[in-house]
Order: C-alpha cells, then sequence, then structure tokens
C-alpha cells in the first residue's frame, strides 16, 4: 500500500475515533439520552468491635488512648444554638441564657423579646443529619436554629422530627460529606468501663471529659411523657449546661450514648449524668428520618419488677424479672398468651429485671417485629414469641390541677348521697360512693389523674375502680388513706389492685416522689 493510503486511511480511523469519543461523552452528560443518575442515601455507620481490644487496653497509657478518641470523635460533634420567644422572665432551664441586645429598654416593649438556648449535637451522617435532645431545640422561631462545626462552619438547620418519650430530636443542616462517628452497641456497656463525653458546656465549645460508666439502666424521672421511657447510662464524665444532645463515647471512639441530664443540687456537674443509649437513640432517630415521628412498639401489658417480698410472695429462689400486672384485651401480649401474674426473665435473650430494662428492649424494635419472652409462670420456665403491635397515641386530656371536683348532677343516677373525695400527692383523686344497702361501706372510684404525674404515668386512669391496697381491702376513705400513706411510708411504695371498665383486672404500682 501506498504510503499516502496509509496516512488517509490513518486519518480516517483517527475522525472516527474521535467522533465517536465525542457521542459517547455527549450521551454520559446529556440528562435525556442517560436516564441513570446518581442516587443518594443517607448511611449511618455502625460497629460493635472495638478496635482496641479488652487485653491491649489494660497495657496502654490512658493519655494516648483519649488522646486519640477526642481527635476521632470531636470533629462529629456540633454546638446547636436556638433562638426561643421569651415571655416574662427567662425560664429556669439549664440551657437557656438571655441575648445581651434583649435586655429590658423602651424598644423591647414593642418587639418580643428572645432567648438562645445552647446545646450540642452528634453527626450521624455525612449528609447532614444530627441527633440531639428535644429540649435543646425546644421552641425554637422559624429560621432559629444555628449550628457550628469543630471548624467554626456555620449552618442554618430544619427539625426533621421529635420524640417526646425519650427526650431526642433530628436536625439536619444542608452539606455533604460531612464527618460522622460511628454507632456502638450500647448493650455491652459494662460498668465500670472508661467513657468519654464530648460537648459544649457553658459555650466552651468541643469540650472533652474523661469518667466511668457509673450505672446502668437509671430512671430519674426526668422526662414528662406519659410513655417516657428512661434506662439511662450513668457516668461521672463531667456533664454540665450546653453538654445536653452531645456524645458519650467509648474506648473504640463509638457512639453508646447521647447525653442528657445531671443530677445536682446546683445546676451545676457533681458527679452524676445521664445519656440515652445509643441502641435506643439510633432506633428513634431512623424512625425521625424515615417518617418524621417514632413508630413505637406496644406489648400490650402494664409492669413492676419484682421485689424481695414479690419474690417471696411467688415462691422465686431469686429476686429477678419484671411482673405482668395486667393484660390489655386483644393485645400483642394477650394474642400470645401473656398472663398476669407471669414474670419475664428475658428479652430477646437479655436479662430484665427492672420495668424500664424491659421498656427499653421493646422499644429498641418496630411494630410487627417478633419478639421472644423467657417467662417464670408457677415455677415453670417457658418461651413466649409475641409479635409487637404499633402503639397509637390517644388524646391527652388537658387537666387542670385546680379544678372543682365533678358537680352531683354529674354522678351516675341513684349514687347522688354518700359522695366523698380525697386529693392524692402522687396525681389523682378518689371518688368514694357509699352503698345503698350499706351507707357505711363504699367503693372507690377514680375520679380524675392528672396529667404526666406519677399515677397517670404508671397508667392509672379514670376508668379504673380501686380494689385493695397491697392484699388489704379498704372499706372508707379513711382507712385508704391510712392504707396508702402507710404503704408509701414503710415502702416507698404502693400497689392498687384495680379493675377497668371491662372488668380486667390488674396491679398498678405508685412510687413515693
Amino acid at each position: 500500500m501506498k504510503r499516502k493510503d496509509l496516512l488517509l486511511t490513518g486519518a480516517l480511523l483517527l475522525t472516527i475515533g474521535i467522533t465517536v469519543g465525542t457521542l459517547i461523552a455527549l450521551y454520559s452528560i446529556n440528562e435525556e439520552l442517560a436516564p441513570l443518575s446518581e442516587v443518594r442515601t443517607t448511611e449511618i455507620s455502625r460497629s460493635s468491635e472495638p478496635f482496641i481490644t479488652d487485653e491491649a487496653l489494660e497495657g496502654s497509657d490512658a493519655r494516648f488512648l483519649f488522646k486519640k478518641i477526642a481527635e476521632e470523635v470531636t470533629p462529629t460533634v456540633v454546638y446547636i444554638e436556638a433562638i426561643v420567644p421569651l415571655e416574662g422572665r427567662i425560664p429556669d432551664d439549664e440551657n437557656h441564657e438571655l441575648d445581651e441586645e434583649d435586655s429590658e429598654s423602651f424598644w423591647d416593649r414593642f418587639s418580643p423579646r428572645q432567648a438562645r438556648t445552647v446545646g450540642s449535637g452528634v453527626l450521624i451522617a455525612s449528609d447532614g443529619y444530627i441527633l440531639t435532645n428535644k429540649h435543646v431545640i425546644d421552641g425554637a422561631v422559624d429560621n432559629g436554629l444555628t449550628v457550628v462545626l469543630s471548624d467554626k462552619r456555620e449552618y442554618r438547620a430544619e427539625v426533621i422530627g421529635v420524640d417526646s418519650s425519650t427526650d431526642l430530636a433530628v436536625i439536619k443542616i444542608n452539606s455533604n460529606d460531612l464527618p460522622k462517628i460511628t454507632v456502638g452497641d450500647s448493650q455491652t456497656v459494662e460498668v465500670g468501663e472508661w467513657v468519654l463525653a464530648i460537648g459544649n458546656p457553658f459555650r466552651l465549645r468541643s469540650t472533652v471529659t474523661a469518667g466511668i460508666v457509673s450505672a446502668l439502666s437509671r430512671d430519674v424521672q426526668i422526662i414528662d411523657d406519659q410513655m417516657r421511657i428512661e434506662s439511662f447510662i450513668q457516668t461521672d464524665a463531667a456533664i454540665n449546661r450546653g453538654n445536653s444532645g452531645g456524645a458519650l463515647v467509648n474506648t473504640s471512639g463509638q457512639l453508646v450514648g447521647i447525653n442528657t441530664a445531671i443530677a445536682s443540687q446546683t445546676g451545676t456537674y457533681q458527679g452524676y449524668g445521664f445519656a440515652v443509649p445509643s441502641n435506643l437513640a439510633i432506633k428513634v432517630a431512623k424512625d425521625l428520618i424515615e417518617y418524621g415521628d417514632v413508630r413505637r412498639p406496644l406489648l400490650g401489658v402494664t409492669i413492676a419488677g419484682v421485689d424481695y417480698n414479690r419474690a417471696v410472695e411467688k415462691g422465686m429462689e431469686t429476686v429477678r424479672g419484671v411482673e405482668i400486672m395486667s393484660v390489655t384485651r386483644e393485645g400483642a401480649a394477650s394474642e400470645a398468651g401473656i398472663r398476669s401474674g407471669d414474670v419475664v426473665l428475658k428479652v430477646n435473650g437479655v436479662e430484665v429485671n427492672e420495668a424500664n430494662q424491659l421498656q427499653q428492649q421493646v422499644a429498641i424494635l418496630s411494630p410487627g417485629e417478633e419478639v421472644e419472652l423467657q417467662i417464670l409462670r408457677e415455677g415453670e420456665i417457658m418461651e413466649k414469641n409475641v409479635s409487637l403491635h404499633m402503639y397509637e397515641p390517644e388524646p391527652l386530656p388537658e387537666v387542670s390541677s385546680n379544678e372543682s371536683p365533678i358537680s352531683p348532677n354529674e354522678i351516675p343516677e341513684g349514687e347522688t348521697e354518700g359522695v366523698m373525695y380525697k386529693e392524692f400527692d402522687l396525681g389523682f383523686r378518689v371518688m368514694a360512693l357509699a352503698q345503698p344497702e350499706d351507707s357505711e361501706n363504699y367503693k372507690f372510684y377514680i375520679d380524675q389523674v392528672y396529667k404526666y404525674s406519677e399515677a397517670w404515668n404508671r397508667g392509672l386512669r379514670s376508668t379504673h375502680q380501686i380494689l385493695k391496697i397491697g392484699e388489704e381491702k379498704v372499706e372508707d376513705l379513711e382507712g385508704l388513706e391510712e392504707l396508702i400513706g402507710r404503704n408509701l411510708e414503710q415502702n416507698g411504695s404502693v400497689i392498687l389492685e384495680v379493675v377497668n371498665e371491662d372488668n380486667a383486672r390488674g396491679f398498678i404500682e405508685l412510687k413515693k416522689n
């Protein structure tokens, strides 16, 4: 072949190659020709494997270990500031600070005063989802949430969802490729192990403190919600105002809790901090991200921890488990054959010895999931599989503590004589009705239960009739008052045997405030 022909052939092939390459490039960048596009997903990193074994940890220097954890985790913890309307005086809340520019002046009378709530949050996904406490962002005005990262970048944030029963919330900032925390398994946390608390106390950004796990499954009754779930990790790592919503991490730098509260007589650190376990917190966060609210599973029982006296009454060799006090008709437990008086020993293989432990183990599951309960019934241990129902919240009655007793025309016909009332400090009012055949013999009905009181939180309702206090029957109002007072004084709690409108009997334990 002549040289000229070779050159022409080469030029032709080069032209064809350029043309084909151009067409491919155009096809790949044309939105109409290329229907496939990148799909973004929100991913939360989880791990239960420590990067340092217990053996290696024993031989390591804590100073260098803590330094490594701080370097890894601090960028995932953010500072949160929320602007909230302020009416009257400053609210008595550990996170509220009055803006300097909002101090009283002539012009303040014509514009609403505002305060700033400050706290912490944890980046759980690289596309900007942040887990924090509900009370940190509660009541924020529109566009009133600001998030500051550890590198001082600032973003406006939007609320994705809140959950009152755990005091948790998820907010989001508009950014990608952010550092995110690795979520650990809080079920593996043990008393005595090292933990670090990371947050923003007193506006001191990215503060790291160290301590140990002091206790598990603490119920400190700080959440005002009918369905509250409190099974906190207790730590002596220093937690103060502004730490709320921050991270509690283990020696692998994994999130094991969301710092939520302190127990203090001064309002500052005294060695008692409490964190929501990560297994529960992440379940709540995932639901809020996916649904906007929490899909809470329902077992359909009322429960109480087994104490020494109850264990002796039931002939148990050891004090353990959680007793089923009553079973909801057509509820999940009822359908599975669970009975009043059964003692739950394990939930999905995890031992439970307090009511809040059982609550937490169920709360980390989803409606429709099956849970395995190991129960003790009349000396025999058996397994029961329960398909969990979904909790459907009922409208809460708005009740004021200064309400007057019901008027006579509201009392059922034939029972208008011999009616007496008694208020109890645990948050309920009893109506005693004298019986027509015996004016000195009374029946006792729950007339009113005040929202968020101990009685309300434990499940006492105005549809209940009191049958016994403990094992003792009551004949008059004075006797009822005396028995409740004596039980609270001697035992710190009182057990009411009640019957509801469906004639289902059960037991409700009320603890001394």
